[in-house]
């Protein structure tokens, strides 16, 4: 054994950022930390990170195992746990950071960009590989809306700011649970941006509504709602004659904060604003869908899942689970993570065959949904070491669909 065997994992966290050559304030900011919350971490004044810190600790260092962090003499590949890097990733990271100064003469029209904005927003929610043709349409998307943004002037540039805030958003979705948490942060970071630049609240809003996620699940939880409660009251005002989808983003931002105070243990508060979103959610109707939020009557229903299984209550879950048939979310990737979130009640009690039966369910309603989620492939691991009885071949053919085992 040597002495590395014995090491703590915020010593093993520090001793890798040195290997790297990474200063502490560039690690902290990748993880969107600071340079402080790393140093209690690694000299050990603060816990040890929980599993989905860990993977981005690890991802952000090159790792290519935990027990690299964990010490546990087990190699745990990090992309059992982070999915496999999709292969458009290079393709649309290289768009989002290609920075050229120059712009084309001739920049496409902006009704135009709205046009493909709207379709591939429409592909997103009908196709069980939406990752894989997000992939194909972003690179141009990205790429035409940041010419016309930088090309145009006067009110083109206002309506092609806010399209390049929306193409933003859309990107957002595409390069979550992926390995480069970096993506996340500048594409929300961008969203929020553009919709600043073009003036437009119900943009500002909707680039909010994806930071509120990226401080959610680096931790930052006062951030997450200070931010959404701040962006909820610049709409509110302009309800009664705005159109339906500002009531609709109202809604959805409270059921980010209901999710917030979930993740940190708040039971009240958590109810309080799942309620306030569920009354926008009926005032809207049953045949309202919010297009980026997929906020909706029935995404509210499976909200209360998540929030139960957050907060550790598995009879609230359990209720809600029941309360909702799933093929009434139109979207499949949003069917598809509403099961995982299903899978994860059965998880909690123990029940493993409705775990795999779920889990199974999710991966044919939308295949790339569960490649890339976190929590489904923790429970798929799970299932392979402790397989249900007689379901050892299931669990392996499961595994392998979703990209776990060759």
């Amino acid at each position: 054994m040597t002495e590395d065997d014995v090491l703590p994992v915020g010593k093993r966290i520090k001793v890798h950022r040195e290997r790297a050559g990474m200063s502490r304030p560039v690690l902290a900011g990748l993880l969107g930390k600071s340079a402080e919350w790393l140093k209690a971490v690694e000299s050990g004044r603060l816990q040890t990170p929980r599993l989905p810190m860990l993977l981005r600790i690890a991802q952000a260092l090159e790792l290519e195992d935990l027990a690299s962090l964990t010490g546990n003499g087990h190699a745990v590949p990090v992309t059992v746990y982070a999915g496999q890097r999709h292969a458009a990733l290079s393709a649309v990271q290289s768009a989002l950071t290609e920075y050229r100064i120059s712009v084309a003469p001739e920049p496409v029209s902006v009704p135009h960009l709205a046009e493909r904005l709207r379709a591939a927003w429409l592909v997103r929610h009908t196709s069980s590989d939406h990752r894989t043709q997000l992939g194909a349409l972003l690179p141009g998307l990205i790429r035409d809306a940041q010419t016309a943004a930088r090309a145009l002037r006067g009110p083109e540039r206002r309506e092609a700011r806010r399209v390049l805030s929306g193409v933003y958003q859309l990107a957002d979705f595409y390069v979550a649970y992926q390995p480069s948490p970096e993506l996340v942060w500048l594409v929300a970071d961008r969203a929020l941006t553009e919709a600043q630049e073009a003036d437009d609240p119900y943009a500002i809003a909707g680039g909010a509504w994806a930071m509120v996620q990226a401080l959610r699940d680096a931790g930052r939880w006062d951030e997450a709602v200070s931010l959404a409660t701040d962006a909820k009251g610049q709409l509110v005002p302009h309800l009664d004659t705005a159109p339906i989808d500002w009531r609709g983003m109202v809604g959805a931002l409270d059921a980010e904060i209901a999710y917030v105070h979930a993740r940190r243990g708040r039971h009240g508060d958590a109810w309080a604003h799942w309620e306030a979103a569920e009354r926008v959610a009926d005032g809207l109707g049953a045949e309202y869908r919010h297009t980026q939020t997929s906020f909706s009557q029935s995404v509210m229903k499976a909200h209360a899942v998540t929030l139960g299984v957050e907060l550790r209550r598995v009879g609230e879950a359990r209720r809600a689970a029941r309360s909702l048939d799933p093929s009434a979310i139109p979207s499949l990737a949003r069917r598809s993570r509403h099961l995982i979130e299903v899978a994860r009640v059965h998880a909690l009690e123990d029940d493993r065959a409705a775990v795999l039966a779920t889990l199974d369910r999710a991966q044919r309603v939308a295949s790339e949904t569960i490649s890339f989620n976190g929590f489904a492939r923790d429970m798929l691991v799970d299932l392979s070491k402790q397989p249900p009885t007689g379901a050892q071949g299931e669990v392996r053919d499961l595994s392998q669909r979703v990209g776990l085992v060759a």
